[in-house]
């Protein structure tokens, strides 16, 4: 008879270790993408709103693209900072 191609306990747990951190990285990834480019965008699409109202175009999506990429660096540093915290 043949032995059914059954993992050990050890490597069954290293292998669900190498799930969860391939997990982890997606997660932070996608974390990290919403971060940079949500504000950024959405600055953008602000600072052209004000500019049509306000006719002061282009002024306003200047000044939101910058606050929008400050933001985005904030939001990354805090993610960084909660990350190394977590180790």
């Amino acid at each position: 008879m043949t032995q059914s191609p059954r993992l050990t306990t050890k490597e069954s747990q290293t292998t669900k270790r190498q799930q969860s951190a391939s997990m982890l990285l997606l997660a932070t990834a996608l974390d990290t993408t919403w971060r940079a480019f949500l504000p950024t965008i959405g600055g953008t699409f602000l600072g052209i709103g004000i500019d049509h109202q306000f006719n002061i175009a282009p002024v306003g999506t200047i000044v939101c693209m910058i606050v929008g990429a400050a933001l985005s660096a904030l939001l990354i540093t805090l993610q960084i900072r909660g990350v190394r915290k977590s180790k």
